[in-house]
């Protein structure tokens, strides 16, 4: 079964987040790098991955991408810290 997705994007100073799912993460977070991801990331220069879930069934990755989304900011942050504490930027 192919493997799901959900991701947080955001910029150098760690202010805007995007929460997002693919498939194909390498290529989804490359396609934000060029710009070409979404409007919201290329505006906002949203390149760094900084978080990001594996899921089995997609599904689950579609309901959990729908909980973040209405998270607010701090919770994401918090989020985040869980697994990476300094908000660096991920190897994908």
């Amino acid at each position: 079964m192919e493997q799901s997705f959900i991701y947080i994007m955001t910029n150098t100073y760690r202010t805007t987040f995007y929460i997002g799912m693919t498939s194909n993460l390498t290529k989804r977070v490359v396609e934000h790098q060029e710009g070409s991801g979404s409007k919201f990331t290329k505006k906002y220069n949203l390149t760094d991955l900084v978080y990001f879930e594996v899921f089995s069934d997609i599904d689950q990755a579609i309901a959990r991408e729908k909980q973040l989304k209405n998270w607010h900011h701090d919770w994401k942050v918090n989020l985040i810290k869980e697994q990476n504490p300094t908000l660096r930027t991920l190897d994908y």
